[in-house]
């Protein structure tokens, strides 16, 4: 997933929001190009393709496959599609109720002075339902097993309490998160492993070597574990709800000696471990 921009005055801009406004129909006027908002004039924005990743009242933060971050407002005025069917004026409101966390859109923006703003948000319904069963704590592959399924939900916050079956490690340039083909190769190859076991979740965790300070090491970590995460996803169909919190731990952990080289180029990592719940293994 990228963001991409259309027409020479698109930006990409990531950018958090000023104080969102009540608006009334009169104070709204859109034509293809200029968006007018309580005498703000807006243009068109970028094309933001990512998933949800956290929401606030009418804003929403996207997280795009590199690692980026976009904010957009919603409001009553946003079209919001489902592919296979319009959601509809009458269900605006669920429509705009149901941006879970976790669900893959593509935004089309309008950008003002103040930030983005949402004008249409389109997204299948299968990844809603998905992201629905995420949010509302259910996953469908337990629910012939109903006391799995509570030992699950009251074991998942502490790692102490799951068994480790396995753990894939993808390496980095310096300074780099992008994927090498024999990387994406090995986490497909780690996620069909981790298909065939019953329960089995997995945990993505980043890693730099010592090289640059902690501030630019902690967000080169996240960068890589959420690359990871998003090729787990789509290329290798694993789903969400099978996931755990990814995390980026910087230099801490090192699996080799940073002093040399090659202990740096096995530091700078993305460890996929694949784990289960104690209480469920065996199952």
């Amino acid at each position: 997933m990228t963001i991409f921009a259309k027409g020479p005055k698109a930006l990409l801009l990531i950018a958090m929001l000023g104080a969102t406004t009540s608006l009334s129909a009169q104070d709204f006027q859109s034509d293809d190009e200029v968006l007018t908002v309580n005498g703000m004039r807006g243009v068109k924005g970028p094309v933001i393709e990512g998933i949800i990743s956290a929401r606030s009242g009418e804003k929403v933060q996207i997280t795009t496959a590199e690692g980026a971050r976009a904010v957009v407002m919603v409001d009553d005025r946003t079209e919001i599609r489902g592919k296979g069917g319009f959601l509809g004026m009458s269900s605006k409101e669920k429509g705009t109720s149901s941006l879970f966390n976790g669900l893959p859109v593509t935004i089309k923006t309008r950008r003002f002075e103040t930030g983005l703003f949402a004008e249409e948000i389109r997204f299948k319904n299968d990844d809603l339902k998905t992201a629905a069963m995420i949010h509302n704590g259910t996953d469908q592959r337990f629910l012939k097993q109903a006391a799995a399924t509570e030992a699950l939900r009251s074991r998942m916050s502490d790692i102490d309490k799951y068994n480790v079956k396995d753990t894939t490690n993808v390496y980095f340039a310096s300074g780099k998160y992008m994927l090498t083909s024999d990387a994406e190769r090995d986490l497909c190859d780690a996620a069909s492993k981790a298909d065939a076991m019953d329960n089995a979740m997995l945990l993505v965790v980043g890693y730099t070597d010592s090289t640059g300070s902690y501030e630019v090491n902690q967000a080169l970590s996240e960068k890589r574990a959420a690359r990871v995460v998003n090729h787990l996803q789509q290329a290798c169909g694993w789903k969400p709800y099978r996931m755990l919190t990814p995390t980026g731990m910087a230099q801490a952990d090192p699996a080799a000696d940073n002093d040399t080289e090659e202990g740096k180029a096995q530091n700078r990592r993305v460890a996929v471990n694949i784990l289960v719940s104690k209480g469920l293994d065996g199952l």
